[in-house]
This record gives C-alpha cells, sequence and structure tokens, in this order.
C-alpha cells in the first residue's frame, strides 16, 4: 500500500514527510483492519511531523481523523461487519484499568497511545484501530465532510466543556481554524454570543458567515467582557490577552497539545477576580461519541478543502501557511467514494 511516513521530524518546508510503498498492516486480535476513504489534516499532525510533539515510532504514518470501512479483523472482534463504516480519532488505547479510566477521565491515562503518534494513522491506504476506540458513523454525511469532526470537532467540543460556558454566555475563541470553525457552530447552536479573534481575514469573515457576533484581530479587544474564552492558536503570547478579555470568574481554555511559550502572567491584571486558566488534554470516548450525536443534531458541518493522499506533504505546508480556511482533507482516490 501507499503510506507517508515522518522521515525526519523538522520543519514542513525541508519536507519531512516521504511517500512509500509499505505492507498493508495486520491488525491484532482486538483490532480492524480499515481501508481509509478520508483522512483530515490535523494541526497535531504539522506538531508530529515538525518535531514539536516528541518521537514516539520512528516513522510514523500520521493521521488520526480518519473515516473509512472495514476490510479486516482480529479474531477476537464482535460487532463489526466487513464494510462497515467507522472513524478513527486520536485517542487510541488506554489500559481501562488506572484510576483516571475508572473514574471517567481516560483522556489522562499515563498509558493512553494515540494514533498517528504511537501507532501508525491515516496518511496511508490502510490503518488498524483497535475495535472498541472506533466510532460508528452516520451514514447519511460524506466522508470528506465527516473526517474534520474526528479531532477537531471531537476536541473543540472538549475545549468548551472545559470552558464551562454559561448558558446563554459570552465566548471568545483564538484561533478560527479546523476546530474552532465547528466548535463555533455548536456554541452558535446552543445559544451563546460567539467573538473570534484571529490574524487571518479571511478566516474573520468565515467566522462571520458561520453566526459569530463580532471577528477582530487576534491582540484585539473583543467588544464586551467574556465569559469564557478558547485558545485554539499555539501561541503563548495570547494567553494574556485572552485572560485580560474575561469578564470576573471567567475561564480560559487552551485547546492545542502543543503552545509556544506563555509570558509572565501579572495577577492583579490577568488572574485576580477568580479568573481561571484551564488545559485540555485529548478526549474521552463518551466526548466523541457526544459530539457526533450534538454535531448532527444541529447541523454542524466543516469547511473542508481536499488533495489526494499522494500531496499529504503539501497539505501540511498551506495549513502552516493559513492558504485556506476551515479544514484539510486527504481523499483516498483508489477507495470508492460514499
Amino acid at each position: 500500500m501507499q503510506a507517508w511516513q515522518v522521515a525526519r521530524p523538522g520543519p514542513v518546508d525541508g519536507n519531512p514527510l516521504r511517500f512509500v510503498e509499505k505492507p498493508v498492516p495486520v491488525p491484532r486480535s482486538d483490532e480492524l483492519l480499515v481501508h481509509v476513504r478520508a483522512c483530515g489534516v490535523c494541526r497535531t499532525d504539522l506538531h508530529v511531523a515538525e518535531g514539536d510533539l516528541p518521537v514516539r515510532r520512528p516513522g510514523v504514518t500520521p493521521g488520526h481523523e480518519v473515516v473509512g470501512v472495514v476490510a479486516g479483523m482480529g479474531e477476537d472482534v464482535s460487532g463489526f461487519a466487513l464494510g462497515d463504516r467507522v472513524g478513527v480519532a486520536w485517542l487510541r488505547r488506554t489500559d481501562g484499568t488506572c484510576g483516571y479510566c475508572v473514574r471517567g477521565s481516560e483522556n489522562l491515562c499515563p498509558a493512553s497511545e494515540y494514533t498517528g503518534w504511537d501507532a501508525d494513522g491515516g496518511y496511508a491506504e490502510y490503518t488498524t484501530v483497535p475495535a472498541a476506540y472506533a466510532y460508528r458513523l452516520p451514514a447519511d454525511v460524506d466522508d470528506v465532510a465527516l473526517a474534520p469532526l474526528l479531532c477537531a470537532g471531537i476536541i473543540g467540543y472538549r475545549a468548551l466543556l472545559r470552558a464551562s460556558l454559561p448558558p446563554g454566555g459570552r465566548l471568545g475563541l483564538y484561533g478560527f481554524g479546523g476546530s474552532a470553525h465547528l466548535c463555533a457552530q455548536l456554541a452558535v447552536a446552543q445559544g451563546a454570543t460567539v467573538h473570534v479573534l484571529t490574524r487571518d481575514p479571511a478566516a474573520r469573515r468565515l467566522a462571520l458567515e458561520l453566526g459569530a457576533a463580532s471577528a477582530r484581530g487576534a491582540y484585539d479587544e473583543p467588544p464586551e467582557p467574556l465569559d469564557s474564552a478558547i485558545l485554539f492558536a499555539p501561541v503563548g503570547d495570547l494567553v494574556p490577552v485572552a485572560l485580560r478579555a474575561l469578564d470576573r470568574g471567567g475561564i480560559l481554555s487552551v485547546a492545542g497539545i502543543h503552545l509556544s511559550d506563555t509570558p509572565p502572567l501579572r495577577y492583579e491584571r490577568e488572574l485576580f477576580y477568580e479568573k481561571e486558566l484551564r488545559s485540555v488534554t485529548s478526549n474521552t470516548r463518551e466526548d466523541g461519541r457526544d459530539f457526533l450525536t450534538l454535531a448532527a443534531r444541529y447541523g454542524v458541518h466543516a469547511t473542508t478543502h481536499t488533495y489526494p493522499l499522494s500531496e499529504a506533504q503539501q497539505a501540511l505546508k498551506d495549513l502552516a501557511a493559513g492558504r485556506f480556511e476551515g479544514a484539510a482533507v486527504l481523499v483516498n482516490d483508489l477507495s470508492p467514494r460514499h
């Protein structure tokens, strides 16, 4: 099969990925073999390719927003059949026995593994996934439209939960890429007033089209104090900016897996009045199932830009340069379209 590998982590302009021929993976006893139809291009893939995240599997195949069909399965798998449509997301495996898993916080499991980081992901014709971590997908949504929901959407939902937005509250979104544009739709549908703060004029236009009440520059003040904010841009300099924009008792949720260094915070200006700063770490499977249900209920949809599988490296370059709004999706042209 054809697949991409991170040959040597480094700046994306230096072409850290290599397109190779490799054997079709053999699923373990509890795993599904998935024939990939579409795979979203996530900023986390960029962090893996550029080395912002430490190497966990040399030569790993990135990609964790996978839509595909079951092409095989291990001997211990039940409840799936060949041809079933499934989704593969970031969280790949947990131990299920640690204190975090037992209390429902499997996203914090110290033994957790991740698709496209610990194990080969969806920048390939085939991938594998533990059956217990595969998502069943609705039949009436296109492959390309579904792919970004499997990480950008789920993580945006987790970040929204962590931000504890009150009903009808005022939400600020810093950065407006693949995850934020899905989160914004869900928040607006649930009655929030959303203010978007991002450097890209095209992204600001998209935000207004999707129902944001305002869209300004990343370092601008929102038109009103915020009850909650989510930082999607991996820019540590924006942490104090977002904290200052919060009303008393407001909460800032940082959604990314990687963040550049944060400048010193001045307690009286950025944290006083019981403001809170929270991080987001992966997601639980319950988060994923809940988000997919809500996305279907409210018609949350991704703005997508497709690339053939062979152009994955260019898709990452375009993501890094901000050349598109919304989300990029790799399409496996060798697979039949849904």
